[in-house]
Formats: C-alpha cells, structure tokens, sequence
C-alpha cells in the first residue's frame, strides 16, 4: 500500500508539473474528459434499448446478407472475411447474386446515411441504419471483435456515390477511428468501361485502360459506360469482387488529428479547403450523353475529329 501510495503521488506531481507548463495540453485534455463526460449521459438511457432493437432487427434484418466466416471466429479464412457497404437495391442486388456466401457479406443502406459530423455516439444508437451497422459490424464495446476483416464501401463512380462514400468515412472517422489506423477499410474499385468485340471483352477502370483496350481490340470495337453498380450484372461483378478484386485502402497517417481531418474535408468551408478543390479539380467528357450507353469506337474517334 506504501508503494502504491507514493507512486500514485509520484506520477499526480509529474503530471501536474507537466500540465502547468503545457497549458495547451492541459486544455485538450480538459476538453477531451469534458466530452466522455457528456458522451456518457447521453449514453445512458439509449444504449441498451438500441441494442435491444437491433438484436430484434437481426433476427429479419433485410439489410444484412451475411456469410458463414467471420473474422473474430477460429476459422483458417477468417482473414478473407469481407462485408460490402452498399446503396439501393440493385447495387446491392448484383453483389448479393455474385458474392461468395462463405467470405463475402453485404450491408444495403437506403439512400445517403446522415452526416454525422460534430455529432456525439448518442447517434449512432438513435440513427437505426448506424444502429444496424455497427451492429453487424460487432463494434458496439470496440473493435477487438470485429466480425469482418475487410469494411468495403461500395458506391457507384459519380457525385452522388462520392458523397455516400464520404458520409460513411465521416461516420468511422469520427466514431471508430481504430477501424481505419488499423487497415480495416477500403473503397471497392469497379470498371468504367466494358470494351469488347466479337472475340474478347476486356473491363477498364480509367480513360488510359480504355485507351489500351481500343487499341488492342480494333476501332470497331464496342464501349460500354457504366454509370452505377446496378448496370453490371451480377455475373460480371463476380469478376470485379473475385480473386482480382480492387480495393483502395482508406489510409490515415499515425499522426494526423482525427479532428483536424474531419475539420478540413466536412467543417465550414475554409479557404484551405476551397484551394484544394480548384488545385485538384477534374473535368472529365462524357462522350455519351443519352442512352443507350454504348457505343463504338469508331463513332468516338469520328466525333473527336
């Protein structure tokens, strides 16, 4: 007890010595402590009836198509575990038929999910989609029995499939920040085009692929433009999240503020923020306006002219 006593006071006299002359530090952590104090009142009377809810809901949770091997079990694959976080039912229509039942799950938001940006945990309880999520996910107490190796968030490749992509990053970032330091969440890549000919079809995920595939296929041949994931067939798409499946991971540097990221991409429009836009702004051609989305490479190169 002596011992324990005068390290007790050995380490409140450091602290304290250190807190005076870093006042800096001393307000973060004030405010840090502040938070979870508020957090946990809010917590208070909402967390075990959202789970009872979404304990409820699993029993015919339409949302979540799960597989048979989880990452937190003692299965050889549970490493391959993955679960794809998907909008609208087509999109995830295709990737449910493609899937491998044993591997892969599939988690179906409807419409954008909410911007949680500034928000304390209490959302994620009264929200039901983030409520549900995280309750597939395993992630209610932490991390450390996550059910999925791999957190995919599969959107479609135009504004709208980059602001659920955004909305569902803000949601982690803010909320379960270990899931993306520890290499847990990733951007499914699909095909934007689909060239073919009588004899080959080759899928390209950039202009510079397209390219490639045109002058390898001939200028009679086919393009197709995908505009969502609901356009590729399922039996396409057991291609894409198969063995050559592309995944982006969302990386976040050890040293970067959590806050400061979340700031920056989802606070005011700071001038910082504006700047970065103009320098990175991309203005891409769609050389098909009106469907059908296919159309020749001829028809192309005669319209370039």
């Amino acid at each position: 007890d002596s011992l324990r006593t005068w390290i007790v006071d050995f380490v409140r006299q450091k602290l304290e010595q250190h807190l005076h002359k870093n006042p800096e530090t001393a307000k973060a952590l004030l405010e840090k402590i502040q938070a979870n104090e508020r957090e946990r009142k809010d917590m208070a009377g909402i967390r075990k009836l959202a789970n009872e809810r979404a304990k409820k809901a699993n029993l015919h949770n339409r949302k979540l198509r799960d597989c048979n091997v989880h990452f937190n079990s003692n299965h050889k694959h549970r490493e391959q575990s993955q679960i794809f976080i998907t909008e609208g039912d087509s999109a995830s229509g295709s990737i449910t038929k493609a899937r491998s039942v044993n591997t892969q799950a599939v988690f179906s938001l409807k419409g954008k999910p909410l911007n949680c940006f500034g928000m304390t945990k209490k959302v994620v309880y009264e929200n039901e989609e983030f409520n549900l999520l995280q309750h597939a996910l395993n992630i209610e107490e932490g991390i450390d029995e996550l059910r999925y190796n791999q957190i995919i968030v599969a959107t479609d490749a135009d504004v709208d499939g980059s602001h659920i992509r955004l909305l569902l990053l803000t949601f982690f970032l803010q909320f379960f920040p270990e899931l993306i330091l520890r290499g847990h969440v990733y951007v499914l890549q699909t095909p934007l085009f689909r060239v073919r000919n009588k004899k080959e079809t080759l899928y390209c995920y950039d202009e510079a692929e397209k390219s490639a595939a045109l002058n390898k296929l001939g200028k009679n041949a086919e393009i197709t433009r995908f505009k969502g994931l609901g356009e590729i067939s399922p039996d396409e798409f057991a291609a894409f999240i198969g063995k050559d499946i592309r995944l982006e991971p969302v990386l976040l540097k050890p040293e970067a503020k959590v806050t400061e990221v979340l700031e920056y991409f989802m606070g005011k429009n700071t001038p910082e923020r504006r700047d970065f836009i103009m320098e990175n702004l991309r203005v891409e051609e769609d050389v098909v306006e009106e469907a059908p989305e296919t159309f020749t490479a001829e028809k192309e190169l005669a319209e370039a002219e």
